[in-house]
């Protein structure tokens, strides 16, 4: 998918880029497969703000994507390749044979026309999704279950796959798209191939407005602030006050380790993501 560039006749355009959906299909998301998507701006349950700087954007419809691939040895036709506001990748319409109609993830070099199939063993062929025990070694995998029948939560953004190192007494060593080399169940299932829409992040958004269509609002600096407001505030000059970088309630951001030591999927992993 080609980037498209922009004279410099303003200032954003100087430096803004898009991505050239050429591949993708024109035609609306299947009403059938789309529901209503509430905005949260950042706000748990009980409307309290937990995440910052976030609130607006433009209107979406949620895609109900199929991470689980648990309709085993029915035929799926590629239908469309379509855009998805809701993540990063791409995703692919399939209708499987029977009648059934489904969204998955679009893999990298999946065309219209193609048939794919979700089984137990399967043809090695990209979009195949299979039980990782019966992959080879070296294969390249997305949409990775950490736990069987759990659905995919590994490897699911553009551009990113996992790569299948070796078995090991009932488990598969998977080296993860962060570098990090981990233990995964060979009951688990995973899809064959790597995530599309690999350009996605060279995308330079080029101005603000365009990140407040993504529901981003603007960030302020702890040091453009005044103390009663952050850690960081006030001083004449710029200066943080001689302390360690902190969030506005004292919590250290820089380096520190806020990972739950008792997770359980901790002692599943060999070797911790490169820093």
């Amino acid at each position: 998918m080609a980037i498209k560039k922009y004279k410099p006749v303003t200032p954003s355009s100087r430096t803004l880029t898009v991505l050239m959906n050429e591949d993708l299909s024109e035609n609306s998301p299947l009403k059938s497969l789309t529901k209503g998507k509430k905005r949260r701006s950042g706000r748990m349950q009980g409307g309290r703000l937990t995440s910052r700087h976030l609130g607006g954007g433009h209107k979406k419809k949620y895609r109900q994507i199929d991470f689980k691939r648990d309709k085993f040895g029915v035929e799926a036709k590629v239908v469309s390749i379509e855009y998805d506001p809701n993540r990063s990748a791409n995703i692919a319409l399939l209708f499987y044979k029977d009648g059934e109609k489904r969204y998955i993830i679009s893999p990298n070099g999946l065309k219209v026309d193609d048939v794919l199939v979700s089984a137990e063993k399967e043809k090695i062929k990209v979009g195949n999704s299979m039980k990782i025990k019966n992959i080879p070694v070296g294969t390249i995998i997305h949409n990775i279950e950490m736990e069987p029948n759990k659905g995919a939560q590994i490897a699911r953004s553009a551009g990113t796959f996992a790569q299948i190192s070796g078995f090991e007494k009932g488990k598969v060593i998977l080296k993860m798209p962060s570098g990090e080399t981990r233990y995964v169940n060979e009951e688990c299932f995973a899809t064959i191939g790597q995530v599309g829409n690999l350009d996605h992040n060279q995308v330079v958004i080029g101005k603000a407005g365009r990140n407040r269509w993504f529901g981003k609002r603007p960030h302020v600096r702890g040091t453009a602030m005044n103390p009663i407001d952050h850690p960081h505030g006030g001083g004449e000059g710029k200066t943080k006050g001689g302390r360690h970088p902190v969030s506005p309630w004292g919590q250290p951001t820089k380096g520190y380790k806020t990972r739950n030591k008792r997770k359980p999927s901790k002692s599943q992993i060999l070797r911790k993501r490169k820093k």
